[in-house]
């Protein structure tokens, strides 16, 4: 079992950060109990339930939130739980009647975390977003992209999942820690547009130091520099090259056979454009396993730039098992790694309402109260959908 083994976390389901949040909880060892809507919501993308990998490794229980004993349900629940978690927009979960101060006043040692875009506060708490709008408002949309280019989409890795989700997992814990000592609950309040402006820390530095600017495309760690650049190959293929310290930039020239004086290690930055030139036309002159063969494995700081369905297949994340086989396809294992706790993928992704009646069995509820649940309308027993 996991490190976070015998802690006990609802989440109420929605999309974006939370599920990713909870994954990570369940796959450090919580049982975290996702509590989906009784009929669909129509949110967000439709995966079909085997391939919905972020609502892997917890079971899923089907309560209808707008019935008065569903949120009683949900109420009894907390008690026994030491977290609650959930991405709605600030006050959502106020008018269902299951909000901090209602979940505190039957459990006063509860965690209640709450991952949004704009965060509980502020004149835009209120306003629809997605990860996009978020990283734009803090610098790091801007940051990224290259020069006399429009800003590029980071895929949503810096606001749903990076400042999002990540810090929503960090707070819960955090705030878990401290309950065991002083016996009490608190809110948490992770928003997106905090955690990517969190993430961008360094540049800042960076920038108020003067060693970067505030131009894309122009800095060391932002395509700027030749030392720190994606390259294509003969065979329109991509390496990514990154020797940003002399040491490794000298391993660099060595394996390229070049003395310094041809491809000097330079930090100025008018030197880099012809710098960049030169070294992308030699680039051009090999392919990506070419390169691989005299580049991977050495200090030059050398990686192939591998597709989703490449990188599966490399020897360093095969043998680490950084992916593995399951839910109709390859997927991400569970991180970080313990040597005593190992954190593990707990079971597949759910259909909505798959564990209803195993779980409320095991959080405390006898048959005939599940059954008249059941019949009442107010929680859905569903059979899974995806293979065994």
């Amino acid at each position: 079992m996991g490190p976070l083994a015998g802690v006990k976390i609802i989440e109420l389901a929605g999309i974006g950060p939370c599920p990713m949040a909870a994954m990570l909880l369940a796959e450090l060892g919580a049982d975290v109990l996702k509590v989906d809507r009784l009929r669909p919501s129509g949110l967000g993308i439709t995966l079909p339930d085997e391939h919905a990998l972020l609502n892997r490794s917890r079971r899923s229980l089907a309560v209808d939130l707008k019935h008065a004993d569903g949120v009683a349900l949900m109420l009894r629940l907390c008690e026994q739980a030491d977290a609650l978690i959930e991405g709605f927009r600030p006050g959502v979960t106020e008018r269902l009647g299951l909000g901090p101060d209602d979940c505190f006043t039957r459990n006063p040692r509860l965690v209640y975390g709450r991952v949004t875009g704009w965060g509980q506060t502020g004149p835009l708490a209120q306003a629809a977003g997605h990860d996009l709008n978020y990283i734009a408002l803090t610098g790091a949309l801007h940051a990224t992209g290259r020069a006399g280019q429009p800003p590029t989409p980071p895929l949503n890795l810096v606001g749903d999942f990076g400042g999002g989700a990540l810090y929503l997992a960090l707070g819960v814990v955090s705030a878990l820690f401290e309950a065991r000592e002083s016996g009490q609950g608190q809110v948490v309040d992770a928003a997106m547009v905090d955690g990517a402006a969190s993430l961008m820390t360094a540049a800042y530095a960076l920038l108020n130091a003067g060693v970067s600017q505030d131009v894309r495309g122009t800095n060391l760690l932002d395509s700027g520099a030749h030392c720190y650049d994606v390259y294509e190959t003969s065979d329109a293929k991509h390496i990514a090259l990154a020797p940003i310290e002399p040491g490794f930039y000298a391993v660099l020239l060595d394996r390229l056979h070049m003395r310094n004086d041809e491809l000097p290690h330079s930090i100025d930055r008018k030197d880099w454009p012809e710098l960049k030139t030169k070294l992308a036309a030699l680039i051009r002159t090999r392919t990506r396993d070419d390169w691989t063969d005299i580049l991977e494995g050495t200090d030059a700081c050398f990686a192939p730039v591998l597709s989703l369905t490449e990188a599966p297949h490399h020897p360093h994340n095969r043998e680490r098992a950084t992916f593995v086989e399951g839910s109709g396809g390859w997927q991400p294992s569970a991180a970080p790694r313990f040597s005593r706790t190992p954190s593990a993928i707990r079971r597949a992704p759910a259909a909505a309402g798959e564990h209803t009646r195993q779980a409320l069995a095991d959080w405390g509820l006898d048959a005939p109260e599940i059954d008249a649940l059941i019949a009442n309308g107010v929680v859905a027993q569903r059979p899974p959908t995806g293979p065994p």
